[in-house]
């Protein structure tokens, strides 16, 4: 549903855009755009290897309980 959006749509998004914010924030407003969903991304790796690490860590735990009974 949101996934597909149109050039028409774009246009429209872009219009309204730089009609709230001008052409002289845009610029700037992109950029911190940009650098927040790089840190976005960035967190969510860490979480995600954190998940995984800790997921090994259990799985480890219980063969090593497996094999000592």
């Amino acid at each position: 549903m949101f996934g597909r959006i149109g050039m028409g749509e774009l246009l429209l998004i872009f219009g309204i855009v730089l009609i709230v914010f001008g052409p002289t924030k845009l610029p700037s407003l992109a950029k911190s755009m940009g650098q927040a969903i790089a840190e976005f991304k960035k967190g969510a790796n860490e979480v995600s290897k954190e998940l995984d690490k800790m997921a090994d860590e259990v799985e480890n735990s219980t063969d090593t309980q497996s094999e000592n009974k």
